[in-house]
């Protein structure tokens, strides 16, 4: 429980800078000044500067909307298109559900960042599109979990009871099917928010992500390491920034999935 609340109390700080940064920090993430380029962490700049005189403190700050608005887009387009692939898998009869399942099976076959390479080489570099390789790579692993619910859904009861009295189809799946099946989704999905956070900090440390210089703690880091030998900070801050919060999401996605009794991505 300790850990939980520990966890809870993190992520409650990092949506408050994703929300309102200028709470946390009055400087500018984009302000420069040569002349106190690289300086050291201290009490002028809690962070240091980086190589232009940028405030390193607030572009991290500043820099958690962005990293937090790609990955919980990536897990929610990635949820829904979850959902949509296991409940045509799960209703569509057999054919449908081994041409879905063969397909799903393949992209499950390909490293997510392997495949958000490839969605992003079509689409081009930039936020959404980010956000959208994110989510496609997430999509079969979502798709495998709702399907499985619904497979056991469909069979039971009150299913067979509701379809017995004529209710339409799609009445049948907004009502019995699809709530049953989102409360492991949800919990999975609550998991999953952490590698959508690290996959997408890796696509912004490959230089496709969001433009600079609007400030995102992967990119952050690819301008760091060509610092770590004068400037540990550069690279050090964003990196913990993005540690902390994945662990934080992490803890309390691993919370809900032992009390709700969630499954697993794969």
């Amino acid at each position: 429980m300790v850990g939980v609340a520990l966890a809870a109390l993190v992520l409650g700080l990092v949506v408050l800078a994703a929300a309102v940064p200028s709470l946390l920090t009055s400087r500018s993430p984009t302000a420069t000044d040569p002349v106190g380029a690289l300086a050291g962490p201290g009490t002028a700049h809690w962070f240091g500067t980086d190589q232009l005189g940028r405030d390193v403190y607030a572009r991290v700050v500043f820099g958690t909307r962005s990293a937090l608005l790609i990955g919980f887009g990536a897990t929610v387009l990635g949820a829904c298109g979850g959902a949509v692939l296991g409940l045509t898998a799960g209703l569509g009869g057999r054919v449908v559900d081994q041409v879905l399942m063969r397909l799903a099976d393949v992209l499950l076959a390909l490293p997510p960042l392997l495949l958000g390479l490839l969605v992003v080489a079509v689409l081009g570099g930039g936020t959404v599109e980010v956000m959208i390789a994110v989510a496609v790579a997430f999509v079969p692993p979502y798709g495998r979990v709702v399907r499985a619910e619904t497979m056991v859904v469909r069979r039971s009861g009150y299913v067979e009871a509701a379809v017995g009295t004529g209710l339409r189809r799609w009445r049948l799946i907004l009502r019995h099917i699809l709530p049953n099946t989102l409360g492991s989704l949800l919990v999975l999905a609550t998991v999953g928010f952490g590698g959508a956070l690290i996959s997408s900090s890796v696509l912004s440390f490959l230089g496709l992500g969001p433009r600079p210089p609007e400030p995102d703690w992967g990119s952050m880091l690819s301008e760091g390491r060509d610092f770590l030998s004068v400037a540990w900070w550069l690279g050090v801050f964003p990196g913990l920034a993005l540690t902390v919060t994945v662990i934080a999401v992490n803890v309390l996605g691993r919370g809900a999935q032992a009390r709700l009794g969630g499954g697993r991505l794969r």
